[in-house]
């Protein structure tokens, strides 16, 4: 690094602490981690896609203690309105105005537990407070605290009762995980850990709000060359194109890849983005973005089958150099 090298060395360090932390919790998944911190510094929100029990709850509670911040957690219902996630006005008799008493989204780290289980009308609530950082009740707005981060999480295997979440909310999401079952000695390093305590209650923050927000500002000064920036529409452009694909993604897609890879690179002690970057992340980024057409679906492809065809498929730019700071 030009500038500062000292200082970007200790955001390896302070994000190593918080990786090795949550790893006290969750048992072998570095990676779902790691990205996990790539769509927070990004500015960006996870849904995290997996059968129940494999840790996607101790996965956001974990990352809320480490890094300091205030955790709430909604459990979404067929019942759930609106107004119980968001919050509501009430009449003040004594002071004879009406008060906004602020419901569970107003929180750093929200976990959506379950969220394809309420209606599109309250799934819908969460719109604006993802990309806006607000919510507007009663035609007041109030500005959502910062940081703001949600991870959400939905049952692929279990439907009945589910309300599927719409292309427009699934595009809120910077990156869609899935956490995938431990092996058998994680598995039992699991059980080591659980023997006596649950290891989340002895958890404690390793980086403060303010170094964070440090950190998410830096990621924002991360180099990207136009060669990678135009590797990132060519990718995205293709998605358009496809002869599987009913939709493809949007221009927030290829934002969205350019500001995760930005993330990643930081992550990775970079000031510069390289094509790799790009390459690894386009799957999490992309393929929750698309919508393939039914004959596609019937021969047995999937949206991630087809984003890594397109990975294999468009050229690599070779960057001859980068932006030095």
């Amino acid at each position: 690094m030009s500038v500062n090298k000292a200082r970007y060395d200790s955001y390896r360090s302070e994000l190593d602490a918080v990786i090795k932390n949550i790893e006290h919790v969750i048992v072998g998944k570095k990676q779902i981690s790691e990205l996990s911190l790539v769509a927070l510094l990004a500015g960006g929100h996870v849904l995290l896609e997996d059968v129940p029990g494999v840790g996607k709850t101790m996965m956001v509670r974990a990352i809320a203690k480490s890094l300091g911040l205030q955790f709430n957690r909604i459990q979404f219902t067929p019942d759930l309105l609106p107004s119980d996630i968001t919050g509501v006005s009430i009449f003040n008799q004594k002071e004879m105005n009406f008060e906004f008493r602020p419901g569970p989204l107003m929180g750093n780290v929200v976990l959506a537990d379950e969220i394809n289980r309420t209606s599109p009308k309250t799934q819908s609530a969460l719109l604006e407070s993802m990309e806006e950082k607000s919510v507007t009740i009663d035609g007041h707005t109030h500005i959502l605290p910062n940081p703001f981060f949600v991870m959400a999480t939905q049952n692929p295997i279990e439907y009945e009762g589910t309300y599927p979440l719409p292309e427009a909310q699934l595009d809120r999401f910077l990156l869609k995980l899935n956490m995938g079952y431990p092996t058998p000695d994680e598995e039992m390093s699991i059980l080591n850990l659980m023997i006596h305590d649950h290891p989340i209650d002895n958890l404690k923050p390793v980086v403060t709000s303010g170094q964070l927000q440090e950190m998410k500002q830096k990621v924002t000064e991360v180099y990207v060359d136009d060669t990678v920036k135009k590797y990132i529409i060519d990718l995205v452009n293709r998605t358009r194109n496809h002869r599987s694909i009913y939709l493809g993604a949007s221009p927030r897609g290829s934002l969205a890849l350019m500001k995760a890879s930005q993330a990643l690179a930081f992550i990775m002690d970079r000031d510069f983005v390289v094509p790799d970057d790009v390459k690894y992340l386009a799957p999490y980024v992309l393929t929750h973005r698309i919508l393939l057409k039914p004959e596609a679906r019937f021969e047995g492809e999937s949206a991630e089958s087809v984003v890594i065809e397109l990975l294999n498929r468009v050229p690599v730019p070779i960057q001859k150099g980068h932006h030095a700071r």
